[in-house]
């Protein structure tokens, strides 16, 4: 028995098997100099796997998918998707593998799953290959989401390979190893409706439901239940998104999960001043994707999974739709739900004030005020220190009336109410500034930046000293951020 079966991970494949016609066979490209860059020890330990085990030459081979234990069959997951509202029948994981599932401490079955391990079946002109910057890109915003409070998939580690990569220019590459509570999207459910019709979506739906919305099994319509109940999850997780300025990016139909966790971080970023016109894909010319957009463009992705699931819903298709149609509108009342008690919290308030919301995000806009910054500050007014949140205004007599209507609702311990808030609001989010430099600088070869900003980004509600520059925008006059998909 190898090391790696013997002391890292117990594998499962009750996707392959469960669902063979969504997925292929396959294995990862040979790595010829694995190098550990960055170790997950506290998500190995959840995983139940020894950090020091996963060290070993054993344990870094698994996490490249060159060291898989005897009996583990990899496989790249299939998947349609609109990508930019386009259609696309097949995407599915182009260099990308799912290694098997593990059942966590807490009982959670969840994926291990590789990006950046060479070409598979589906691979669209690509090289199957990543670059060491963009993999640890994925993994420092998984980790500041997961900090955040945010469902998350999340990095285990990643590992350069040896090789260099083509790009603009010649890049070292890596590879992800990326956990994730599953990898089915509503393109995964594209996918089957298209391939395998009714018959395999309900399978696929069956096996979601089992797997991450076990209650709807027991409703009178299970898979209208299964569709209410990913509506729900997304509302939810957009709406937290939108609280902290966090810009997917690119969200497709195929990076949408049914599970309710953030997945694929390739263009995305942190909103510094307020802006619903907020852009930073370098492919996202129309702005389709843009921060304000982002409940719209979701509730959109899960129309698209509603189609998919309308023969089960019922055999009439009328009263399918009806049905559907109810479900993925309830979005909206959903999403503003979530919003609304989360801003509620972010501003100290026992109950939300639709219109103090409105007309706080009006100002914010208007004056380009810091998003974080602003609603870090903002307790300390409460403490009787104005100045540090007025002074992000270039106006703040327009603060100051905004304000006025703020504290009057107020609970009357205020001290109490400014703590609250600073559990709330992030000092520090990942400046794109800071995660350029420290991407730059890994890829250099120095991982000191990288390492100090993961350090930074795992607490983010406690301000230490030191850090001030953390919490700090880019400097005025820097050239617009912009971002890539990485691929």
């Amino acid at each position: 028995m190898t090391v790696a079966a013997r002391v890292l991970f117990e594998f499962d494949d009750s996707f392959a098997r469960e669902l063979p016609g969504l997925c292929v066979p396959w294995t990862a490209a040979p790595v010829p100099a694995p190098e550990l860059l960055v170790l997950n020890e506290e998500l190995a330990m959840e995983l139940g796997s020894g950090p020091d085990a996963l060290r070993e030459p054993a344990g870094v081979a698994l996490l490249v998918g060159s060291g898989v234990p005897d009996g583990v069959s990899p496989v790249a997951q299939a998947y349609a998707g609109h990508q930019f509202g386009s259609y696309v029948p097949r995407l599915g994981d182009g260099r990308a593998l799912l290694i098997g599932e593990l059942v966590d401490s807490r009982g959670q079955r969840r994926d291990l799953h590789l990006k950046g391990s060479g070409r598979t079946p589906f691979a669209r002109g690509g090289d199957g290959k990543a670059a060491v910057g963009p993999m640890l890109r994925e993994y420092l915003m998984g980790e500041a989401m997961h900090a955040l409070g945010i469902p998350t998939t999340r990095g285990l580690a990643v590992v350069a390979t040896g090789e260099e990569v083509v790009r603009e220019r010649r890049l070292p590459g890596a590879v992800l190893a990326r956990v994730a509570a599953s990898h089915l999207r509503v393109g995964t459910f594209q996918y089957a409706a298209a391939s395998g019709g009714p018959a395999l979506v309900q399978k696929l739906a069956d096996y979601a439901i089992a797997r991450h919305h076990p209650e709807a099994a027991g409703a009178q319509n299970p898979y209208l239940e299964l569709y209410r109940r990913v509506v729900d999850v997304q509302a939810a997780l957009v709406a937290r998104w939108m609280l902290v300025g966090f810009v997917h990016g690119v969200m497709n139909t195929d990076n949408m999960t049914i599970s309710g966790e953030t997945i694929d971080y390739g263009p995305c970023a942190f909103m510094d001043a307020f802006s619903p016109a907020t852009v930073f894909s370098s492919i996202d010319h129309g702005g389709r994707y843009a921060f304000g957009n982002q409940p719209r463009i979701a509730q959109w992705n899960l129309a698209r999974l509603g189609e998919t699931l309308l023969p089960l819903i019922d055999e009439s298709t009328d009263a399918a739709v009806e049905a559907a149609t109810d479900a993925v509108n309830s979005f909206a009342e959903r999403y503003d739900r979530y919003a609304a008690d989360g801003m509620a919290a972010k501003l100290g308030l026992d109950a939300a004030d639709g219109q103090l919301t409105q007309d706080l995000l009006a100002l914010l806009n208007a004056q380009q005020v810091d998003f974080t910054r602003f609603f870090r500050a903002l307790s300390s007014h409460l403490r009787a220190r104005p100045e540090p949140v007025r002074a992000l205004f270039a106006e703040p007599e327009a603060f100051d009336a905004w304000a006025g209507r703020w504290q009057a609702l107020l609970p009357p311990d205020r001290a109490a109410a400014a703590a609250s808030m600073d559990r709330v609001n992030p000092a520090y989010i990942p400046r794109n500034h800071r995660v350029e430099e420290a991407l730059a600088a890994a890829t250099d070869g120095d991982m000191g930046p990288f390492v100090r900003l993961v350090e930074v980004l795992a607490r983010p509600f406690v301000e230490r000293p030191g850090l001030e520059g953390y919490r700090e925008p880019a400097p005025m006059g820097s050239v617009p951020h912009v971002t890539y998909c990485g691929t």
